[in-house]
């Protein structure tokens, strides 16, 4: 039997190659045609050293999961989850992520404290070397340095089109020097202060994220090792995504080694293009896909392999909730995931509640020392304004007065956007949600019939959860998706709106893995265990999706 399967295995693993060499040919006309209009031959080159890459991937990959099968998941893991993050960081170029730039300059906030440098000027902007300031205004609109008016500047990979690739093909890594001639925003010579002497500082015109500075701890050690080896801009946010994304494979790493079960279903959910787009990027997102992960891993551990909770597994869920609280507090709702943990492994009810007040404090404590401000704007406004709307928006005092408005707008958001949150979720929509760097409608669906076959019940396996925690589950994932709704209801829809604007389907990968493990059921049991096929079929999707998105991006001009 198990050289039949081989067998299987070898017949499948050439005639994918052989298909995806084919794609990689038909794509290879949409880039010439992208080399003729421009000129610029080198995007022909860095297509052929891209295939050479996604195939070897690809190729490693399936070996290890179809061939040789010795190693375990986490392990293989490791190759795609590495492989792809980096190939998905190279293709999709720095900043062209969703609300990257804030994510950037965030961690050259923190990169700044660390090499002990003022992080700020005294308007209250991040100080940044003046070098760097080129990519946030590629084409020179900004006066603000000139005459003291502003304009809006034009920032590297907020449209990914093919002079993206031709920035980083003219600026390379190390290129670029100080501009001892910048000005800040009141057209005076920038003064960086302490820890500047010595390198010409510039004022950045980004706005950082308001959070804990943990989120940004991985990209901010990538920007400084940059600053330290002497890389331009472009340097540093390569710097920055890559150390984000080893941070985030060693915690799935981590999270897959402590399943006691479904960590196929974790593999499945770290291979979609979005999940692999975000991890390739500076975004904090990433830490709360890492974390989120792990908890889940954590919970189900103890709730289901463990004899006994230990205190370190107490300090440890208490961590991830401090730090995953001020990213985004929706995600709260994971917590509830500790009660699937039978109180007699904590010893007792006074453990239980000992630990409980130790995880939720955490939480409650980082909470309050960032983002009480935010809670309590949001809490005791009475009138609220959408930027960039331009028009007035919902608050909760007035959700509170006006109960079947606020139900109405929620049914309509999920009668109307729910295919925009699926398509987005899997990553239909890369890039800043855009419509153009798309994964084809039947890629997305494959992904989709790929992690239901995974997270279906496979032929002799038991299942995980009685009724009772299945429902339990439901019930978080729908409290996290309501709440996920709920915030941005408040501070992104405006009045006018029939839907609930700025909701994402990446909002919903946190919870994806746990509630695909609630499919498997008695009804619908599979013939076979084909786990390992599927993750190589999404892992060959990708290696398409790569080749395509490159192509599409060469011919944007």
């Amino acid at each position: 039997m198990k050289n039949i399967k081989k067998m299987k295995a070898g017949a499948i693993y050439p005639v994918s190659i052989v298909i995806l060499l084919l794609l990689f040919g038909w794509h290879l006309l949409d880039v010439k045609d992208g080399v003729f209009e421009t000129g610029d031959s080198w995007l022909l080159k860095n297509y052929l050293i891209l295939a050479v890459f996604v195939f070897g991937v690809v190729a490693a990959g399936g070996y290890l999961l179809l061939v040789k099968r010795e190693w375990k998941l986490e392990q293989v893991f490791l190759v795609f989850g590495l492989g792809f993050g980096i190939l998905y960081l190279c293709v999709l170029p720095p900043l062209c992520a969703p609300d990257e730039s804030s994510h950037y300059i965030s961690a050259y906030k923190l990169s700044n404290q660390i090499m002990g440098k003022n992080p700020t000027h005294r308007d209250g902007h991040v100080l940044i070397r003046s070098r760097d300031l080129y990519f946030e205004d590629l084409m020179g609109v900004d006066s603000r340095y000139k005459t003291g008016e502003k304009a809006e500047p034009v920032i590297l990979g907020h449209l990914l089109d093919e002079s993206v690739y031709r920035v980083i093909h003219e600026n390379g890594l190390f290129r670029g020097s100080d501009n001892p001639d910048a000005l800040d925003y009141e057209g005076q010579p920038v003064d960086g202060g302490k820890g500047w002497e010595g390198e010409s500082a510039a004022v950045s015109n980004l706005i950082p994220v308001n959070t804990t500075p943990l989120a940004y701890l991985p990209q901010a050690l990538g920007v400084t090792l940059g600053r330290m080896m002497g890389m331009n801009g472009i340097g540093l946010m390569f710097l920055g995504r890559l150390c984000n994304l080893f941070f985030y494979v060693l915690f799935v790493w981590l999270a897959m080694k402590r399943m006691p079960f479904g960590k196929e279903v974790v593999f499945g959910a770290s291979m979609l293009p979005m999940t692999l787009h975000l991890t390739g990027s500076m975004s904090y997102d990433v830490m709360i896909l890492a974390l989120a992960f792990y908890f889940t891993a954590c919970c189900l551990d103890l709730a289901y392999s463990r004899e006994r909770v230990r205190a370190v597994d107490v300090v440890v869920m208490a961590v991830i909730m401090a730090v995953l609280g001020p990213c985004k507090m929706v995600y709260a709702v994971l917590m509830g995931l500790c009660l699937l943990i039978p109180v007699r492994k904590f010893g007792g009810w006074g453990k239980w509640f000992l630990s409980a007040a130790l995880v939720a404090g955490a939480f409650a404590l980082s909470m309050l020392l960032i983002n009480s401000r935010t809670i309590a704007v949001y809490a005791t406004q009475a009138e609220s304004y959408v930027p960039w709307a331009e028009e007035a928006g919902y608050s909760l005092t007035y959700l509170i007065h006006n109960p079947v408005k606020m139900i109405r707008i929620f049914y309509n958001t999920v009668l109307y956007q729910a295919e925009h949150y699926h398509l987005t979720m899997i990553g239909a929509y890369l890039g800043n949600i855009d419509e153009v760097l798309n994964v084809p409608y039947l890629a997305a669906a494959a992904f989709t019939l790929c992690l239901i076959g995974l997270a279906l019940r496979k032929p002799g396996e038991n299942l995980p959860f009685k009724m009772g925690a299945r429902v339990w589950i439901w019930v978080l994932c729908l409290g996290c998706g309501a709440a996920v709704c709920l915030s941005m209801l408040i501070a992104w829809t405006p009045l006018s709106s029939a839907v609930i604007a700025g909701v994402q389907g990446r909002y919903f990968l946190p919870v994806l893995p746990v509630f695909l493990l609630t499919v498997k059921n008695d009804w619908v049991v599979l013939t076979k265990n084909g786990d390992r096929a599927v993750l190589y079929l999404m892992c060959w999707l990708n290696g398409y999706v790569l080749l395509r998105l490159f192509s599409i991006v060469s011919i944007r001009l």
